[in-house]
């Protein structure tokens, strides 16, 4: 028995089954690779959904953390520390907003984040909401409330809220669903967990004037396609649009738990003391990190690399079998022409490469941010071959 399967047995053994059997049992990693318990290499090209952006034992990120550590590691929030004063100042920066601008409350991931918003949306006085289809903003109850896809809700009904979901991307119908009764309107700049769908040009701009003219509050769920992620500091960015609320997460701190749910103007005011709270939310060692995350990504320029290395990743994934490709920087979603993504994802770790098959059609890829050229063209040169074996599996009678 190999170190990886003694591993998955004691995990199976000890860990509720929530995610089902793991894919590797991991150990190390350095960059943009990971090294399983048997010591085999892949490169990563999903970071931990979209939350390694500086990929694996940085040293800036591990030089932030085992300073802060070293000095103060945690103080509950009766206290205010220099690291979370300075992180707020600094995401109400990368908003355009500035310090006074906005305010922010911390957490400890995306889930916690968006659950501070829809408790936050409550003190508008209202409780209606409106979300996409295809929508994912966690599976706490209350932003399971809002992400519209059944298998992850249906067990778990009723949720609370009043939600109203509607096509993603449809301007009119988002028109329809809004009334004066509506807190919000919460929406993705892009999906991910859907498969990397990108909000149409002038979608989140007519979704600013709709919810302006119903005194609804605009919130923009980027825990997942914010921090850089998308070549932009928030998917956002471009759009000229200034919401009310934006959610932030994964790649946030590099691995290290921190959330952020931040309050534009007026809404940053509507929590007061005693609405909300959190232990462990903003701790210095997370706000460390997540200032060195920040500052790693503008010393390095990796807001261009995402781009750049984004742009060429797509370009090389082109093949007869991908029949659409979504791409913003780093964050990539490939359709396939049949439902054989999770036999591709098993044909790309048997080659060393590490991507997500998230929906049976679609591949998602969030690779570090750090990714280099020659590490996307590993993945290139690798593509015709990965796709070759996955669908040889997929057909009946295939390999397993």
């Amino acid at each position: 028995m190999t170190m990886s399967q003694n591993l998955t047995e004691r995990y199976a053994a000890s860990l509720m089954n929530t995610f089902g059997p793991p894919k590797l049992v991991l150990t190390r990693g350095e960059g943009a690779y990971v090294w399983d318990a048997d010591g085999r290499r892949y490169l990563d090209l999903l970071g931990g959904i979209a939350v390694n952006a500086l990929g694996h034992a940085h040293p800036a990120l591990v030089a932030a953390v085992t300073e802060q550590l070293s000095t103060l590691g945690h103080v509950s929030n009766f206290f205010a520390t220099v690291p979370q004063v300075a992180l707020a100042e600094r995401l109400l920066d990368l908003l355009e907003v500035g310090p006074g601008g906005g305010k922010v409350f911390f957490t400890n991931s995306g889930s916690e984040a968006n659950e501070a918003a829809l408790k936050l949306t409550r003190r508008t006085g209202r409780t209606h909401l409106v979300a996409a289809e295809g929508s994912f903003h966690g599976r706490t109850m209350g932003a399971l409330a809002l992400t519209s896809k059944a298998a992850y809700r249906e067990p778990f009904e009723p949720l609370p809220g009043q939600v109203t979901f509607v096509p993603y991307g449809d301007a009119d119908a988002l028109a329809a669903a809004v009334t004066d009764e509506t807190a919000a309107v919460v929406l993705e700049p892009v999906q991910g967990e859907a498969g990397v769908i990108i909000a149409p040009e002038g979608y989140l701009a007519r979704a600013r004037e709709i919810t302006t003219a119903h005194g609804a509050l605009l919130w923009f769920d980027e825990v997942q396609s914010g921090m850089g992620r998308t070549g932009e500091w928030m998917a956002h960015t471009g759009s000229g649009v200034t919401p009310d609320l934006v959610t932030l997460a994964k790649g946030l701190a590099g691995g290290i738990p921190v959330g952020a749910c931040i309050g534009v103007g007026a809404a940053g005011e509507l929590l007061q003391p005693g609405n909300h709270g959190t232990t462990f939310g903003g701790n210095p060692v997370a706000a460390a990190a997540a200032l060195a995350v920040i500052e790693t990504i503008e010393k390095d320029g990796l807001l261009e690399n995402a781009r750049l290395v984004g742009a060429r990743l797509a370009e090389g994934l082109r093949h007869p079998h991908v029949t659409a490709i979504r791409q913003r920087g780093l964050l990539i979603g490939l359709d396939l022409d049949a439902e054989v993504a999770p036999q591709v994802a098993a044909a790309a770790r048997e080659r060393g490469f590490i991507i997500n098959d998230c929906a049976p059609g679609r591949i998602r890829l969030a690779p570090p941010l750090v990714l280099t050229e020659a590490q996307a063209d590993e993945v290139v040169a690798a593509w015709p071959g990965i796709l070759e074996a996955g669908y040889a599996a997929g057909q009946p009678g295939g390999p397993s």
